[in-house]
C-alpha cells in the first residue's frame, strides 16, 4: 500500500481500502516510525473498556488464559485494542518515547501520560505477550507502545496519585464531566445514577452533587455494593435494583424520591434502556455511558413509552473533564475509597 499523506486524525495509518477513520478501520499500520505529528509511548498498563472485559469473561466462562490470549490476539490482527463484540477498547498508561516534530499535544519525552482518546483507534504492539496480567480485572500489565496522532487526547499523570488510580479515573472522566453540565442546566433536580457504585458512577454522583442537584440516588445490582456506597456518601437514597427489569427499576426510583430529572446509565451490561427512560420524568435528560447500550432499543423505547425524554450520548469528551474527575477525585474521600477498593 502507498505510504498516506499524515493526516492529524490518524487517517494515514488505516490500513483499509475504503477511507474510513482509525476507529472504523478493520486495520491500523503499527510502524514505530512517527508522521511528523505523532507521539510514541512506550506502554506500561492498558485499562480495558469495562464492558468489553466483562464479555470477555462471560465468552470463555473465567478462563484467565484464554481472555489474555483473546486480547493477544485481537491486538495482533486489528493493530488496535477493538473488541469484535462489544466495540470498544480502554485506554493506555506509558511513558512519551518519542515526540515528532510538529506534534500539538504539548507532550516531551520522559512524560509519564495516560491517554483519553480509546484503544479501538490507537495503534498498539504488545510485545509480551500479557505474561504478568492475571487476567482478573480490567487493568493489564503491558509492555509495548503506541501511537498518540495529532488530534488525539492525553493528560500527564498527576504526581499525587498512583498511576493506577490516575488510569482508573482518566478511563471514565467523560462520564462526571457531562453529568456536571447536563445537571447545571437544571434547578436543583433529583438526579438518578444507574451504577452509582462503580467507577463512573461514583464519579457522577459527586459531579451532580457539586452542580447542584438537589436530590441524589444511586442504583447498585446487590446489597454488597449498597453497603460501599451508603458508607461513601455519596448519594441520599441508595437502592439495590436490576436495572435489566424496567418496572422494578421504575418502582425503586420513585420508592427512593423520582422520578428523576436526569438518570444517568453507569452499568456495564445490555439491557438498561427501558428501565433507566420509565425512571426519568418528562422533559427530563437520559445520559447514556455504557458501551452496552443499544441505542436503537433506547430511541425504540422511549417511543413505545411515549416518553417526552432528550436522551444523550456520552462521548467521553468534554473540556476539561480530566481535571474535574482528579479534583473530584481529591475532594471526596467516598470517591477515593471506592475506586481503590475496586484496586483491590
Amino acid at each position: 500500500m502507498t505510504r498516506r499523506n499524515g493526516d492529524p486524525t490518524g487517517l494515514h495509518r488505516v490500513l483499509d481500502d475504503a477511507v474510513v477513520l482509525p476507529q472504523a478501520a478493520e486495520r491500523l499500520d503499527t510502524r514505530r516510525e512517527l508522521w511528523p505529528d505523532e507521539v510514541r509511548i512506550r506502554v506500561e498498563r492498558l485499562n480495558l473498556d469495562a464492558a468489553s472485559f466483562r464479555q470477555l469473561e462471560r465468552k470463555h466462562g473465567g478462563d484467565r488464559d484464554a481472555i489474555r490470549a483473546e486480547v493477544v490476539a485481537i491486538v495482533a490482527a486489528r493493530g488496535k485494542m477493538q473488541n469484535p463484540e462489544t466495540g470498544s477498547g480502554g485506554m493506555l498508561v506509558g511513558v512519551v518515547e518519542e515526540v515528532g516534530p510538529d506534534s500539538p499535544l504539548g507532550l516531551t519525552v520522559g512524560d509519564r501520560v495516560t491517554t483519553l482518546v480509546s484503544l479501538t483507534l490507537t495503534p498498539l504492539v504488545i510485545e509480551d505477550g500479557l505474561d504478568d496480567w492475571d487476567g482478573r480485572d480490567e487493568q493489564v500489565p503491558c509492555r509495548g507502545y503506541a501511537v498518540l496522532f495529532g488530534r488525539s487526547i492525553a493528560a500527564v499523570i498527576p504526581d499525587d496519585l498512583p498511576a493506577e488510580v490516575s488510569l482508573s479515573v482518566m478511563d471514565v472522566c467523560g462520564a462526571p464531566a457531562l453529568t456536571h453540565r447536563v445537571v447545571s442546566g437544571y434547578d436543583r433536580p433529583t438526579v438518578a445514577v444507574i451504577g452509582g457504585g462503580g467507577k463512573s458512577g461514583s464519579l457522577s454522583l459527586a459531579a451532580a452533587r457539586r452542580a447542584g442537584a438537589r436530590r441524589l440516588i444511586g442504583i447498585v445490582p446487590h446489597e454488597e455494593e449498597a453497603a460501599r456506597l451508603r458508607a461513601a456518601g455519596l448519594a441520599d437514597e441508595v437502592v439495590v435494583a436490576d436495572a435489566r427489569d424496567p418496572i422494578a427499576l421504575r418502582d425503586a426510583v420513585e420508592k427512593a424520591g423520582g422520578p428523576a430529572d436526569v438518570t444517568v446509565v453507569c452499568v456495564d451490561v445490555p439491557g438498561c434502556e427501558g428501565g433507566a427512560i420509565l425512571s426519568t420524568a418528562d422533559r427530563g435528560t437520559v445520559v447514556f455511558f455504557s458501551m452496552a447500550t443499544s441505542f436503537s432499543a433506547a430511541a425504540l423505547g422511549a417511543e413505545g413509552l411515549a416518553a417526552d425524554v432528550t436522551m444523550l450520548v456520552g462521548n467521553g469528551y468534554v473540556p476539561g473533564h480530566a481535571d474535574l474527575a482528579l479534583q473530584l477525585l481529591r475532594e471526596h474521600d467516598g470517591v477515593r475509597a471506592l475506586f481503590e477498593s475496586r484496586l483491590g
